[in-house]
């Protein structure tokens, strides 16, 4: 029962880092519609930020902080200059523009950092402690679930009791509305990139020590934090959450529970995308969206 719980464990962590991810996409879709295929080359992008501080001695809590500030710029700064000037645009060349971007970071990353894989130091000790029961967790994993929590919690109290926050939910329901209110719609969008790129810089720090640090370390991830963000309902932030949770545990089931189990994780995230897109195409929580055509 012991051996059964430390392997379930890594699913609270995976599944925190999965929910920041799939809560990023969601704060996107619902303010342009569309979903932001480069939200993981931005977190690896400001991961390589982090390691490069790193490497030029910056103490890790100081390099990881500045990340976040780099990450809040950088995300507001790819909206304002590639993703504001096709907003107008038809849908085909908006999805194109996301691809687009998606293929430069990825090719900017491998292009200023290489390709080679390297370690990334945990901002956690070393070892294990153990809980009560006997149960023994590492560090690493101990400390992304706190960071995530803490991540998903100051989102919600963010937009649940800031001005600020109710703003940005209002300039994403209804964007027409909330410019006669006098909230500024376009500010509002490019504080959501850059939250989004500060959760995505986060769990691109937590990831990193797990999986490897190269230009590709977001890319298999990918799939599931959509899986998640789809099963949960694209326009539902309390969806993605549970969401990503919910493709955690089932990664971490298949993954030691079932004979070839590592082998059939990416195919567990797409069958749950092509079931969710064929059964429920609003995910568990989130709401139909009707166009009149």
């Amino acid at each position: 029962m012991l051996h059964t719980l430390e392997q379930l464990l890594p699913a609270i962590s995976l599944g925190g880092i999965y929910a920041s991810l799939a809560l990023a996409l969601v704060m996107i879709y619902k303010s342009t519609g569309h979903v932001n295929l480069a939200q993981g080359e931005m977190a690896t992008i400001s991961t390589f930020v982090a390691w490069s501080l790193l490497q030029a001695g910056v103490p890790i809590w100081p390099a990881f902080g500045l990340t976040l500030v780099i990450a809040a710029v950088f995300g507001a700064g790819l909206e304002r200059l590639v993703v504001r000037p096709f907003k107008a645009q038809p849908e085909a060349i908006v999805v194109t523009v996301f691809v687009g971007l998606f293929v430069l970071l990825n090719s900017v990353s491998g292009g200023v950092w290489g390709y080679t894989a390297r370690p990334f130091p945990s901002a956690f000790p070393d070892g294990a402690v153990e809980l009560a029961g006997g149960l023994r967790v590492k560090w690493h994993l101990l400390g992304s679930m706190l960071v995530s929590a803490g991540v998903l919690s100051a989102m919600f109290l963010f937009f649940r009791f800031t001005a600020t926050g109710l703003s940005m939910r209002g300039a994403a329901d209804n964007p027409a509305s909330s410019r006669l209110l006098g909230i500024r719609t376009d500010r509002m969008l490019g504080l959501g990139w850059a939250i989004s790129g500060v959760v995505g810089a986060v769990a691109g720090i937590m990831m990193a020590p797990i999986t490897f640090l190269d230009p590709h370390m977001m890319t298999g991830p990918l799939v599931f934090f959509f899986a998640a963000a789809l099963l949960g309902g694209m326009t539902s932030p309390l969806g993605a959450v549970i969401g990503g949770y919910v493709i955690g545990f089932i990664e971490v089931l298949i993954a030691n529970f079932v004979p070839h189990g590592n082998e059939l994780r990416m195919a567990s995230a797409l069958s749950i995308i092509v079931a969710v897109l064929l059964l429920r195409p609003q995910g568990l929580l989130g709401t139909r969206i009707v166009r009149r055509v």
